[in-house]
């Protein structure tokens, strides 16, 4: 997706976050919310979901064979998650700094797991690692219809 401001081309891309049943139990779901907007970014997509067992077994199954993946997927549905869909230039990456190392315990301060994550396997939030991986997520998560094209009144203030 790309976008011109005074004539010049901003290639932005979008990512998928979700706070995980552990984020939603301890509301914790506006803070991540309010961090990401506070970056800059435009939030596109959003739904509470109950997820089923199919729809956890395709997210997660590139650890399919790993020994932790049946407890992860019971997890996942266990309570609700926030799914969401972020745009903005670098949000792939820059999402990845916001939420911090996946062990809450090696996560610098000011980031969300740094500051409200304790146990690796209640980490809270998850965030895309790369375009081809938020490309698959985006789509598994959410229908095209289900994300909004809009123009916040920012962005000339975000991107030079």
């Amino acid at each position: 997706m790309a976008f011109y401001i005074w004539h010049k081309e901003i290639i932005l891309e979008r990512t998928f976050v979700m706070v995980k049943p552990d984020g939603v139990q301890r509301g914790l779901a506006g803070n991540v919310i309010a961090r990401f907007e506070a970056k800059g970014f435009k939030l596109v997509g959003l739904k509470l979901v109950s997820v089923s067992r199919e729809l956890a077994e395709q997210h997660y199954g590139v650890h399919k064979e790993r020994p932790f993946f049946g407890s992860l997927v019971e997890f996942i549905i266990s309570a609700p998650v926030v799914a969401m869909v972020w745009e903005g230039k670098g949000a792939i990456a820059s999402a990845r700094k916001l939420i911090g190392a996946t062990n809450p315990l090696e996560s610098a301060p000011g980031t969300i797991r740094g500051d409200f994550g304790v146990d690796i396997g209640r980490n809270l939030i998850h965030g895309s690692d790369a375009e081809e991986t938020a490309k698959s997520e985006i789509a598994l998560w959410f229908s095209e219809d289900e994300l909004a094209s809009w123009e916040p009144c920012s962005t000339p203030w975000l991107y030079e």
